[in-house]
Parts: C-alpha cells; sequence; structure tokens
C-alpha cells in the first residue's frame, strides 16, 4: 500500500478535543515503559506532545527528572497545559510552542529526546530525525515510536476494527488515516540512517507499532 499523507498540524480545536479524548493509555503506558527500560531520566523532551498525555505520564513513572514538551498546534498545548495542572509534578512539567524540524534548542541538551506518533504527520521527517539527535546528549537515550503501515488497505481495516471498536466514527477516520500516512520499518531504517542515527535500533513493537531507539550509554 502507497502512502497516503494527513495533515502535518492538527491545530483545529476540533481535531484537538477528538484526539485529547481517544484512549491512547495502553499503547501509552507501553511507550512510557520503553522508556524505563532505555533509562530515560534526567532532562528530558517530548517532541510533538499533542495534549500531553504521555508527559504527564513519564512525569508518573520517572522520579529523577524534568520533562519539556513541545509541539506545533497551539490547540493541543492548550490541552497539555490543562492536563498539567492537575498532575502532582506540575513543577516538572512545562509545554511550549515549537517545530520539531527546526527545534530552538542547544546542541547536546537533553538527556532524554523522545517523541510519540508524530512521524507519520511529516511529509519528510529526515530535518525532524536530525533534530532529534542534534539536541540529545551523546550517550542519551532516544525512542520514537510510531505507527507502521500495512501492507493492504484490507489490513489498515482490520487493525481499526480491533484496536478502535469502541471509538466513535471520527476517531477510527483519524486511526485509519494515521495507519496509511506511516512509513514501514524499513522505509524508517533508511530514514534513520540518512539522519545521523544509523546506530539506533529498529523494533516492531506490536502489530502496528514500530520504534526507532537508543540505550542511555549507547
Amino acid at each position: 500500500m502507497q502512502r497516503v499523507l494527513e495533515p502535518e498540524v492538527m491545530d483545529t480545536a476540533e481535531e484537538a478535543d477528538e484526539y485529547d479524548a481517544m484512549d491512547h493509555t495502553e499503547p501509552n503506558r507501553g511507550f512510557v515503559a520503553r522508556l524505563v527500560e532505555l533509562g530515560a531520566g534526567g532532562s528530558m523532551l517530548d517532541v510533538g506532545c499533542g495534549p500531553g498525555h504521555v508527559a504527564v505520564m513519564v512525569c508518573d513513572e520517572i522520579a529523577e527528572g524534568s520533562v519539556l514538551g513541545v509541539d506545533l498546534a497551539q490547540t493541543m498545548l492548550t490541552h497539555a497545559e490543562r492536563h498539567r495542572s492537575k498532575s502532582p509534578h506540575a513543577e516538572r512539567l512545562s509545554f511550549r510552542l515549537a517545530d520539531a524540524k527546526g527545534l530552538p534548542f542547544a546542541d547536546g541538551e537533553f538527556d532524554t529526546v523522545y517523541s510519540n506518533t508524530i512521524l507519520h504527520h511529516i511529509p519528510d521527517p529526515r530535518p525532524f530525525l536530525s533534530e532529534l539527535r542534534r539536541v540529545l546528549k551523546p550517550g542519551g537515550v532516544l525512542l520514537v515510536r510510531d505507527l507502521f503501515r500495512p501492507d493492504d488497505i484490507e489490513r489498515a481495516d482490520e487493525l481499526v476494527a480491533l484496536h478502535a471498536a469502541g471509538a466513535n466514527p471520527n476517531q477510527q477516520a483519524l486511526f485509519h488515516a494515521s495507519l496509511c500516512a506511516a512509513f514501514t520499518p524499513n522505509e524508517l531504517r533508511a530514514l534513520a540512517d540518512e539522519s545521523g542515527l544509523a546506530d539506533a535500533e529498529i523494533v516492531v513493537d506490536t502489530d502496528r507499532h514500530m520504534s526507532l531507539q537508543l540505550r542511555r550509554g549507547a
């Protein structure tokens, strides 16, 4: 199946509200567990933080460290600030507007850099991946997780029926579009190699998720 692009920024109030309301608890828990396994901590950058669900969960699970979340959609950041204000770890959380393809941070500024399911929103993710490498300290933890594209539309339909059966039609359509916009593991390997991340590992995590990762000290 050929890749079908979807909008890079979900910045309408309706899109942000719909995404914030979707239940991503199970995959988010798996994502945070992988961060812990990789040795994440210290100064952590959440790139494409969306409504802040993962950033809040990271602070719940990793006591030593702080999270700065960035996103290109102000409507998403409005939700993130609301979730931050309710978190017992609010002082270790912050959010700001920034473009993942041109991060406003110094080289090697963060101990941990992670991104959850924004890769498929970017038409050419090589600048994005290069930026993640640039702002990561040598020996730091990197985790980029995203959906991977099914072989055909029938498999995409199956995954929506399996994992979004309880979602409303708009949410199911968002999930389906994201599957169709995603890369394959082989495509991600090639993109990583071209973006200064040849040393990063590719892992197929679930029937729909893959990760690009670097362990602490790697």
